[in-house]
């Protein structure tokens, strides 16, 4: 079955203050919503994890396969005045949020394009609710907040203003995350990075 909702995206509005970013509500169905939390992987703790240890039964591989395709990476295109044409891609999971995690930044220069899909079915919670910001000194300073839910997708161009984060929240929050680079180098780097927090998570989990 497809899994994303590519005709939301197409319709969807790009908003050019405080930065570029668009939100789309319901870029996933319900359907492929409950298979995705079916089969996601048991992460438990706190980080970005690397996909490479992804099985095929499991339905978020089947969503990264999509959005690893050239229509999405069209509209993507058009919609943000960006040519994505041979700038490498880097992917990460979440599954568990800390306490400390949310606070405001604007994402790494070497990231060009950044894509964040919710996958919690339902978000009751005050905190873990991402916020686009007019500054980076404020979180309550916004212009709009996601809640991590109901696959809901949010696409930004990264800039020196494109401040977001949220409220503290400690505990179970899944997403995925995208983010077209500005050379393999850079993606090399954080995927070391992440692999190697992974790793240390798990020794430490295993001491």
């Amino acid at each position: 079955m497809a899994h994303l909702m590519l005709e939301k995206l197409s319709a969807a509005k790009v908003e050019s203050q405080p930065f570029a970013y668009t939100i789309v509500p319901g870029f996933l169905s319900q359907e492929s919503l409950r298979r995705i939390n079916q089969t996601y992987p048991p992460i438990s703790q706190g980080g970005s994890f690397p996909i490479e240890s992804l099985n095929t039964e499991m339905a978020i591989k089947e969503v990264i396969d999509e959005l690893d395709g050239p229509e999405f990476q069209k509209l993507i295109e058009d919609k943000f005045g960006v040519d994505l044409t041979d700038r490498p891609k880097m992917y990460s999971l979440r599954g568990y949020t800390r306490g400390k995690d949310g606070q405001i930044h604007t994402d790494s220069k070497d990231k060009i394009i950044t894509v964040l899909l919710y996958l919690n079915e339902i978000w009751d919670k005050p905190g873990g609710r991402l916020r686009i910001l007019r500054d980076g000194k404020n979180v309550d300073n916004y212009v709009a907040e996601i809640a991590p839910e109901r696959g809901t997708l949010l696409v930004f161009k990264r800039s020196d203003n494109s401040w977001h984060g949220h409220h503290p929240f400690e505990g179970p929050r899944r997403s995925l995350q995208m983010n077209w680079m500005t050379s393999e180098g850079s993606k090399g780097w954080h995927k070391v990075r992440h692999t190697l927090s992974a790793a240390v998570k798990k020794l430490t989990a295993a001491g």
